[in-house]
């Protein structure tokens, strides 16, 4: 995405706002949680883990799709994580005052870009079992459509009922992140008016999670669950699986202005870069804020709040703020930085849309959400990583999200003009 000229009326701004997360359905309750540094975490109760090392997850729970989705969608027929992104699309559209046929006023295609990091796997479990089991004929004939990586973009292009353009993005956590730049930049060049956003996982299923515990990947702690996910602290031992959606509606400053809608932020640079060969995880982090920034048109100073990757993995975090202290030098010793993943453990492509919510309630509410369960410092991370919520305006935050097989991503958002 090309730097961004701030007398542009092509500038990229957020105007809705939707989100499904394992600490709370809708923004109001996301947000409180994530203040109070409420920890979503718990047994996982999706499936039977109990032979599992790693017994813990952060679940959607209370989620009822009779309540939460229009009465025309076929739910039964769609995998956990295109519900959740139906969910939050209806929130954003209604935060932005598109919805209820206002859509419709549209006059250019509106661009869909969702990302995903993996299809609807427990989709395929349940398809997998009938056939290991002897019974093919039970495989139901939605199972191919449900399975399909752009199932959630598909179905809101369908759900949204006007022309739209839509695409899929697959990189892994990064996915929902990279989905917002490429919105922006759709925004930024003109292709359309109005784009919806954003990413959306579902992934806490048998296949899964016995595959992240055989890496190694996830924390210990089935006795705390609570307290399991601990980014940036000295006594972390690995992230939790979570799930979700985030998803959000951009426009142009001038069709935003030109019907009153409330601006939220300005996405106004951002950047992607992969890790270098061989090197740690996250450790191309470090160029990627470095392009974000020049891409954002904006000095390392500008920065008034890093809503940090941190998944409360031993080495990404130490990596990270390694990386942030490179890149912002001194100033990174005088900025808040903090991880919302303490509450909402890893929602995978879901993270990066979330934290951009995290950050537009936290330019509404000038608090910056705390990294819940930071109570050990670790030497090796020694930056300000705001144990309990904390009164600041911030002009400008920056956002990063990396990604499993070395992607990361950086959006660089900014409170909106007057």
């Amino acid at each position: 995405m090309n730097g961004i000229n701030h007398n542009d009326d092509r500038r990229p701004v957020v105007t809705g706002i939707g989100v499904v997360a394992a600490n709370g359905i809708g923004v109001a309750d996301f947000w409180r949680t994530l203040v109070e540094g409420q920890s979503a975490v718990g047994p996982i109760t999706l499936f039977d883990a109990s032979k599992f090392p790693n017994r813990i997850a952060a679940e959607v729970k209370g989620f009822d799709p009779d309540r939460c989705l229009a009465s025309t969608v076929k739910w039964k027929r769609l995998p956990r994580q295109t519900l959740f992104a139906l969910a939050a699309l209806d929130m954003a559209l209604a935060d932005a005052g598109l919805a209820d046929g206002n859509l419709m006023k549209a006059v250019r295609p509106v661009h869909v870009l969702m990302g995903v990091s993996t299809s609807a796997i427990e989709v395929l479990e349940e398809a997998g079992l009938s056939l290991f089991n002897g019974h093919p004929k039970w495989v139901r004939p939605w199972v191919l459509w449900a399975s399909q990586p752009h199932c959630a973009a598909a179905t809101i292009a369908e759900y949204l009922g006007v022309r739209v353009a839509f695409h899929t993005i697959a990189t892994a956590c990064k996915a929902g992140a990279d989905a917002l730049l490429a919105a922006a930049d759709v925004i930024r060049t003109g292709r359309a008016d109005i784009a919806v956003a954003g990413g959306a996982d579902a992934s806490i299923c048998a296949t899964t999670c016995a595959a992240f515990s055989s890496r190694q990947l996830q924390s210990g702690r089935n006795d705390d669950p609570q307290h399991a996910s601990r980014p940036f602290d000295r006594d972390r031992d690995g992230g939790v699986l979570g799930e979700g959606a985030g998803i959000v509606v951009l426009e142009s400053l001038a069709h935003a202005r030109a019907r009153g809608a409330h601006i939220w932020l300005e996405v106004c640079g951002g950047a992607s870069h992969a890790d270098a060969f061989g090197s740690p995880a996250a450790d191309g982090m470090g160029t990627c804020m470095e392009l974000a920034l020049a891409n954002a048109r904006l000095s390392g100073d500008a920065i008034g709040y890093v809503c940090a990757h941190g998944p409360s993995d031993p080495v990404i975090d130490r990596v990270e703020t390694a990386m942030i202290r490179n890149t912002l030098g001194r100033h990174a010793y005088r900025i808040p930085v903090s991880s919302i993943k303490g509450v909402t453990g890893n929602p995978l492509a879901a993270a990066g849309p979330m934290e951009l919510i995290a950050c537009a309630l936290a330019m509404r509410d000038d608090l910056i959400p705390p990294t819940a369960n930071y109570t050990t410092p670790d030497p090796a991370c020694d930056l300000d990583y705001v144990p309990l919520a904390r009164r600041s305006r911030v002009e400008n935050a920056l956002i990063n999200v990396h990604g499993m097989g070395g992607g990361n991503a950086t959006i660089i958002v900014r409170r909106p003009s007057p």
